[in-house]
């Protein structure tokens, strides 16, 4: 394994049931009488007592909210009965003696007096209550239409929705109704029924989304509450690396150490030099690896878990620093260094097409999103892109690429991702041409995408990796270290349930983990007597790591102690987890 010159790396590493708002009538709609006057009912704070007391130890809950989106939840659970006991006995109203009366309006049809109770109710926006006065007259006009009373529709039409300046275009589709009632289309901008109105336990529903929390309690919103908690919790979790079986409410989730892949399974040792680059296909069933012996291996992961070799692909003269899956995994992409790119089937195993520029060599090579076409990153510093057969559609000439064999292109096909300088990364849309850079204070060694093109982790010579958040504005968020690079090139990945780690290799011999939010290294695994060079993570199974190291091996890392769910198996790489420690 050779030195580094200068500052430019060698070319090898070259559901709870939605709440029933008819039964609010027989609920809190009742537990307060509506014959007093709307002047009594005027807009006010909520009276109960301990407006300002908090519960909890951290004293940021307050009382009066809590206790009313407990009620709301009891309502929606159908607990009609416990949630009026509950209003009664803390004095705390689920709803403002005026609000039950609107929802009560809204449910009766009684659309001038509930358009009149919204205007009372003392929301400070003026365009929310436009907003849902549109929408309670919009339900006027609809059954007003529908029960055959058209004028008085057409009415409601020009003297209260239209005088309202919302949504124009929808009032001139309304009108539409009017000069053609029959007509049974749907509106090109709301893609509701024009005609058919909804019912009025909807239209509250929607009504309910558009007012402001303070005045009508979101539905299900401790349900919402709780499952946020749960979120966060998984998100927390630095060891959490498994599909989620069941999480209880009655203990805080952890996941122990075991769910992180740290035990060799298999060391496969067919390569007879320096193992330089190794890649999972995108549904984890093949696991391709290239050398220094100019040999590149497709490994079939058997569904025991064992690997095999499934072809033994030959014809580079110089060691394959680079390896491409196509979108399909029917096909693959090896580059030598700085030699050529060649394209195989990997059914069959026999080599497609060979693709190459006259006096120049290739240094990297990826697929567009299609398949139907590759890129490669050339010598001259230029990125061209060919067709299957060989015919040069483009080339991007100028300082595009260095001699680093790393290229990304987005899934959505719109970006190519190259080192263009030692220290910079060029995002460049083919298409719309326009480019965006990510500047680093050190020469970049090697990166990768992530598979949802949302992050850059980018290798660094001084040993470290930056986290690059890349929508938008380029945003560094996050820097790991710890692995040793000192002489050579070695890759790192994303990888585990839902991309949550980070692995590297390092010229200590080992395999680092990181969790990718919290930025902990939770994990080395020891095991190669020589640098590791490159790193993948199975896409299909977060259990599953393969690493590549310069004593001529790759190893196969997997759990310690896998906790089944059922009857002690595992299927397809799928595991579970409880939340236990």
């Amino acid at each position: 394994m050779g030195r580094a010159e200068d500052d430019e790396p060698p070319p090898k590493r070259v559901k709870v049931s939605s709440r029933k708002l008819g039964d609010l009538s027989k609920s809190t709609l009742l537990t307060d009488p509506v014959s007093c006057s709307l002047n009594d009912l005027m807009a006010r704070p909520l009276v109960c007592q301990g407006d300002d007391e908090v519960v909890g130890a951290k004293g940021v809950v307050k009382k009066v909210e809590f206790v009313r989106i407990i009620a709301e939840a009891l309502y929606s659970l159908g607990y009609n009965k416990a949630g009026a006991l509950l209003e009664e006995e803390s004095g705390i109203p689920l709803q403002s003696a005026l609000v039950k009366l609107f929802m009560q309006q809204i449910l009766g049809g009684k659309w001038d007096e509930s358009v009149a109770t919204l205007h009372k109710i003392g929301l400070m926006d003026e365009k929310i209550v436009k907003l849902a006065s549109f929408e309670i007259l919009e339900q006027k006009f609809f059954e007003l239409l529908d029960g055959k009373n058209v004028m008085d529709a057409l009415k409601t039409l020009r003297t209260e929705l239209g005088p309202l300046c919302i949504n124009n275009d929808r009032v001139r589709e309304l009108s539409l109704c009017i000069l053609a009632p029959s007509q049974q289309v749907l509106a090109g901008m709301s893609g509701q029924d024009v005609v058919r109105p909804k019912s009025r336990t909807k239209l509250l529903e929607e009504l309910q989304k558009l007012l402001p929390p303070t005045v009508i309690i979101r539905e299900q919103r401790l349900v919402h509450l709780v499952e946020q908690a749960l979120d966060l919790q998984l998100d927390a979790c630095r060891f959490h690396n498994s599909l989620v079986g069941e999480m209880s409410l009655l203990t805080d989730h952890q996941c122990g150490r075991d769910q992180i892949p740290s035990r060799t399974l298999q060391i496969l040792q067919d390569h007879s030099d320096e193992v330089w680059f190794l890649q999972f296909s995108h549904d984890g069933k093949y696991l391709a690896s290239s050398a220094a012996d100019c040999l590149v291996i497709i490994w079939e992961v058997k569904l025991d878990g064992l690997f095999c070799v499934k072809h033994r692909f030959s014809g580079h003269q110089k060691p394959v620093s680079y390896i491409s899956w196509s979108p399909d995994d029917h096909q693959l992409l090896t580059c030598g260094v700085e030699e050529v790119v060649r394209r195989w089937d990997v059914e069959s195993g026999e080599c497609i097409h060979i693709y190459e520029k006259n006096g120049l060599g290739l240094i990297s090579c990826g697929w567009a999103p299609d398949g139907n076409r590759i890129l490669c990153g050339v010598t001259d510093r230029s990125i061209s892109m060919w067709d299957l057969e060989g015919k040069e559609l483009e080339c991007w000439k100028g300082h595009r690429t260095i001699r680093i064999s790393d290229l990304g292109i987005t899934s959505d096909g719109k970006h190519v991702v190259s080192v263009c300088k030692d220290n910079m990364i060029l995002l460049f849309g083919w298409e719309s041409k326009a480019e965006k850079v990510i500047l680093e204070d050190q020469t970049i060694t090697s990166f990768v995408l992530s598979t949802d093109n949302k992050y850059l982790l980018v290798s660094l010579w001084n040993q470290e990796i930056h986290l690059w958040d890349i929508e938008g504005t380029a945003k560094l968020i996050s820097k790991y270290n710890g692995h040793k690079r000192s002489r050579f090139v070695v890759r790192s990945c994303f990888g585990g349930l839902n991309q949550a780690f980070i692995a590297s290799g390092s010229e200590d011999s080992q395999v680092y983990i990181w969790h990718i939010s919290s930025g902990e290294l939770v994990e080395t695994l020891a095991g190669h007597s020589g640098t590791v060079n490159c790193v993948s993570w199975n896409p299909a199974d977060p259990h599953m790591l393969a690493s590549a190291s310069d004593d001529h091996t790759i190893r196969i890392w997997g759990l310690n102690q896998v906790k089944m769910k059922h009857d002690d198996t595992v299927s397809n790489g799928v595991h579970y987890c409880n939340g236990g420690t």
